[in-house]
């Protein structure tokens, strides 16, 4: 017997009628000859209105007791949606988080899923039951009842269809799918057809909020295939799986976090260990970093950006004025009013000139871009708040999102399950499940740094730099701009060092042109790199990379970070030496 997981969200479940309405799509699952999971969310605006409840009590509720209170929401959905079931005619039996057996660590309103036990699953099954779970929520070893933060049922779908080796999970929302950008502010925002994980992971980093980003790393991680579709038609909706939509367009979609805040450690020591002295304290209060950019260092100091979201700002400026007392650096900026524009696709990376048509968008409508950090699948811009929608739709417009690609893939329906896999005990075999792993930690030595400092920091600067590499035939591959001091900034990019003597007479022409010093360069650096599921989401991994390349007393040049991918760049001589560092550090989550 094959399993399908439905997942219904707040908005599909927020009267009698969506339920109702829900429980047919269940039951025609079951028609159809599958065990059905049903994961429910707490109806329409519960989690909030409970919120609201605690907030009147007390500015500070403790955290264990708001898991206690907001966990209650799905324990209503669960109850109703199984009376549903049985009003239509068909068995059903509704359990919580805890009673399904949803283990999760310890971290009350961010918990983390451990393990799941399947015995109650399997017997509800045998017995002809709907099983509807509540979604969001677990409990702890000691028995505490746990959440797993906003976004949370979508974790808990995917994760069970992993757990029970399910041929698919459907996440049932009020949108029909996956858009190339939200269509709330891009009316033209075209439905996706299929998207591969990386790229979703990295859309729901960069601000698309049609999915829990930990769901994906469960997608991810354990090749679940996942449908979002519209709860309130029968529309196929967006599946996410291990293929992009099409190769042949660089770039699937484009997205914004608008209430992003952002961070610049001046002057900080250029010495081995001194970014591990800045984030390990950050990712001491649990708050996760979203970009990270350094620069190559001028003069023995470099200036460390990152940003946060808004609402983790206050936390984020105690540790770092702690870290920047013990490194002796020369201070520290903020800004809690900019956003992050992002673009995304697989089929970038061999394509020139996608982020100089990014940066060009952007100076067209006059927005200066105040960071920028890339990686293979991904390019993120920092931009000002007021500016960020009108940024949005620049990018979107300008890659012609709207239009579907010439060549599309043709959409893979998930796999039947193997015998040999239907024998696996996932149990047994997915505890520790929601933990970090590693799957790439790569050398790169084929490539050579350029850096442009002095630049003026205005709007259409980065277009006119990258335009001129793109014009001739050059393609980037790294990318950091730092954020300006005293109305200059530095960019720094990477590329193969076949290509160093033709781009160097291309940077050198632009600075000429811009009024700022030559070009500086190397012709021979390290990238390394590390790729996996839970690598932004998980603080401490940055604090045990950077501790770890500082006991090897290896000096970072250069960061960039993604939402699958963390890079840095070192000397090249030191390559070697940081790569097998790397991998006795990361040896226990490593595959």
């Amino acid at each position: 017997m094959f399993v399908i997981v439905q997942k219904f969200g707040g908005t599909s479940v927020a009267d009698s009628a969506k339920i109702l309405a829900a429980a047919r799509k269940a039951i025609q699952a079951k028609r159809e000859g599958y065990d059905v999971v049903v994961v429910v969310s707490a109806m329409g605006h519960t989690t909030d209105l409970l919120i609201d409840l605690a907030k009147q009590i007390t500015d500070s509720p403790s955290p264990r007791e708001m898991d206690m209170l907001l966990s209650t929401g799905e324990q209503v959905s669960v109850a109703l949606m199984a009376m549903a079931v049985h009003r239509l005619g068909y068995e059903a039996v509704s359990f919580t988080g805890a009673q399904i057996g949803i283990v999760t660590d310890s971290t009350h309103t961010k918990a983390r899923i451990r393990s799941i036990s399947t015995d109650r699953l399997k017997k509800a099954f045998k017995e002809g039951k709907i099983v509807i779970v509540a979604g969001f929520q677990g409990v702890d070893e000691q028995g505490n009842i746990t959440t797993l933060g906003r976004g949370g049922s979508d974790t808990t779908a995917v994760a069970l269809a992993a757990v029970l080796g399910a041929e698919r999970c459907e996440i049932y929302t009020d949108v029909d799918g996956v858009y190339t950008t939200d269509p709330r502010i891009v009316p033209e925002a075209r439905l996706l057809k299929q998207i591969s994980y990386e790229e979703m992971l990295e859309l729901a980093s960069a601000g698309a909020a049609v999915m829990h980003n930990r769901s994906i790393e469960f997608g991810k991680k354990f090749l679940v295939p996942i449908y979002v579709r519209s709860s309130m038609t029968d529309s196929p909706g967006t599946l996410i799986t291990t293929e992009p939509e099409s190769w042949t367009q660089p770039v699937c979609g484009a997205a914004m976090v608008k209430n992003e805040a952002r961070i610049t450690v001046q002057r900080v020591p250029d010495r081995p260990g001194a970014a591990m002295t800045l984030f390990s304290r950050i990712a001491a209060r649990n708050i996760p970093t979203d970009m990270i950019v350094q620069n190559v260092a001028e003069n023995g100091e470099a200036d460390i950006s990152f940003t946060v979201f808004r609402d983790d700002l206050p936390g984020a400026l105690k540790a770092v004025a702690e870290a920047v007392q013990e490194l002796g650096a020369g201070g520290y900026t903020y800004d809690e009013n900019v956003s992050k524009i992002s673009i995304v696709g697989m089929g970038m990376a061999q394509q020139p000139g996608v982020a100089q048509k990014m940066f060009a968008a952007l100076a067209d409508r006059g927005i200066n871009i105040l960071m920028i950090s890339t990686s293979e699948i991904k390019i993120s811009t920092i931009v000002e708040r007021e500016r960020a929608e009108e940024a949005l739709r620049a990018v979107h417009e300008a890659f012609r999102l709207d239009e579907p690609p010439e060549t599309l893939r043709p959409v893979q329906p998930p796999a039947q399950p193997s015998k040999a896999k239907a024998a696996v005990n996932y149990a047994a075999r997915m505890a520790g499940m929601e933990d970090l792993i590693i799957t790439g930690l790569d050398l790169d030595e084929s490539q050579a740094r350029i850096t442009l400092a002095g630049v003026p920091d205005r709007p259409g600067v980065a277009a006119r730099i990258f335009d001129q590499i793109a014009r001739a035939g050059l393609v980037v591959d790294m990318i950091v701009q730092s954020v300006g001091r005293e109305g200059k900034a530095n960019v720094t990019f990477t590329i193969p060092q076949t290509d160093l003597d033709r781009c160097l007479q291309a940077a050198s022409a632009v600075a000429k042109a811009l009024g700022c010093p030559a070009p500086s360069s190397s012709p021979k650096v390290a990238k390394l790199s590390l790729s996996g599921v839970g690598m932004r989401t998980h603080t401490l991994l940055v604090r045990r990379m950077f501790q770890c390349l500082a006991d090897a007393k290896i000096n970072v040049d250069m960061i960039s970070t993604s939402e699958v991918r963390f890079h840095v760049v070192v000397e090249a001589a030191l390559g070697r030496k940081a790569l097998d560092a790397l991998k006795k550090e990361f040896a226990d989550v490593l595959v």
